[in-house]
């Protein structure tokens, strides 16, 4: 399965979790929330998967984490906040540099449509 095909099943489940659960709470319920619908539809998943930072020979232990990574090559972000901002932005496309993932989806749990929410990040697709 490609990085499009996966975005595509993920962003189904995270659809079904806004359906549920509608708009204006906790970061944390939604990654539990989404957790459990990924685990109902057998998608293969990560979370709070840790991200090293090298620089000059300088190792950074667990700099970041990452909210999902799906089939090993998907990350997610979550968010619940009034918009995506573009520091969000360069955060996810932080850590696919990082990584050399090359998509992932900002989800913004807190929008009256989910799919308004949505953001494609890519790094070199």
């Amino acid at each position: 399965m490609d990085e499009n095909e996966i975005s595509k099943l993920v962003i189904g489940a995270d659809i079904d979790v806004h359906r549920t659960m509608g708009a204006g709470l906790l970061e944390s319920v939604y990654h539990q929330c989404l957790k459990r619908e990924l685990e109902i539809r057998n998608i293969a998943h990560d979370t709070e998967v840790q991200i090293r930072a090298k620089y000059k020979g300088l190792e950074f232990d667990c700099a970041y984490r990452m909210d999902f990574v799906v089939c090993e090559s998907v990350i997610l972000e979550l968010k619940v906040t009034e918009r995506l901002l573009s520091v969000h932005e360069a955060q996810l496309l932080s850590y696919l540099r990082l990584t050399g993932k090359k998509l992932g989806l900002l989800i913004n749990f807190n929008t009256p449509i989910l799919k308004s929410g949505i953001k494609r990040i890519v790094n070199g697709l």
